[in-house]
């Protein structure tokens, strides 16, 4: 496929959107059981917020990784899946899905026509974008570079007097990971308890106890200080009204990503808020011959882990091979007895 073509026709097999590290690996699983496929994705990047938003971002919980920077897992799958030279569809939204199980035509707003037998949705939340802090001359600070809403470089904030805004995993993991870094790291949250994994929060209570980290809690994020775009200090607010001035040249204000699944939206599936509902066993959607993984798709019981997204897309592979293969068996043995197949 010439990917300088704006305009493509593809028949495959399985139509994957998402090109993020679910929908890498869900390319990974057809192969192994030749299905083809290819990848779309609206970024003009594979990898999706591990590559756009923070690559250098650490990740704790891949299997056979004590530690691994996001940017170097989609490295790795792309490794991964390179044998089976997956086409991609990159900066391209899917528009329109039509047709039915065996026989779905999905277009793109480049006017790409896909035509597949299944389609795994593995959009993550959708488009995203932060989440931002209602404080005044935001967008001032947010010109200059000292209100960031993403790490992508680590150095970026070497020296630097930097205020971490927020009690979930990003802001807990951000603290842990700036250590050394930065020349002060203060953490603002309105409560003592934070909504992070308990191993990271325990690591945050560690470095705190030792003077790596200050905790500011409970207080809130209140104004911000410095002129023509330059940050001089965060101004934060106990519920009771108590201020304290933080000096710092740095903010990241970490209060998660507001999501639109988009043209999704409208296909006809079962939603529940920003999400798809579907059968845990198998990751079908109320539309068959459409499964969703990763974080775009929920049921009782669902992990917004990679590691789950990365089972999500193995069941969903093998749901879709007898779609693709009716009436053939499946005969499936381990990849250490198979190896990867042939391309």
């Amino acid at each position: 496929m010439d990917q300088d073509n704006l305009r493509t026709i593809i028949e495959t097999d399985v139509a994957i959107i998402g090109a993020g590290p679910v929908g890498l690996f869900a390319a990974f699983e057809c192969g192994m059981l030749r299905l083809s496929c290819v990848l779309i994705d609206a970024l003009d990047a594979a990898g999706g917020q591990c590559t756009a938003l923070y690559p250098e971002k650490p990740i704790y919980d891949v299997p056979g990784f004590p530690l691994v920077e996001a940017g170097a897992l989609i490295e790795r799958l792309e490794e991964q899946i390179a044998p089976f030279k997956v086409p991609r569809l990159l900066g391209r939204r899917v528009e329109r899905l039509a047709g039915r199980c065996g026989a779905f035509e999905l277009g793109t707003d480049a006017g790409d026509v896909v035509r597949a037998k299944a389609v795994i949705v593995a959009a993550g939340a959708g488009a995203f974008g932060p989440n931002r802090p209602p404080l005044a001359d935001l967008a001032a600070y947010e010109a200059s570079g000292a209100v960031q809403y993403y790490v992508r470089k680590r150095e970026d904030f070497r020296g630097r007097r930097v205020v971490i805004a927020g009690g979930g995993d990003s802001a807990v993991d951000w603290a842990l990971a700036l250590r050394g870094i930065a020349a002060e790291i203060l953490v603002v949250h309105r409560r003592p308890r934070f909504r992070a994994a308990p191993e990271s929060a325990a690591q945050l209570d560690a470095a705190a106890a030792c003077g790596e980290v200050e905790l500011v809690i409970p207080y809130q994020l209140a104004a911000l200080h410095g002129a023509d775009g330059a940050l001089e200090a965060v101004e934060v607010a106990s519920l009771e009204g108590e201020r304290r001035m933080l000096a710092a040249d740095r903010l990241l204000p970490f209060f998660g990503l507001s999501t639109d699944l988009g043209p999704i939206a409208g296909w006809g599936l079962d939603l529940a808020l920003h999400h798809v509902r579907v059968e845990p066993a198998t990751c079908q959607t109320s539309l068959p011959g459409v499964f969703a993984i990763g974080d775009v798709a929920t049921y009782p019981g669902k992990l917004k882990l990679i590691l789950q997204g990365f089972s999500e897309a193995a069941m969903a592979a093998h749901a879709i091979h007898p779609i693709v293969h009716p009436g053939q068996a499946l005969h499936f043995q381990y990849s250490t007895s198979t190896g990867v197949p042939a391309a």
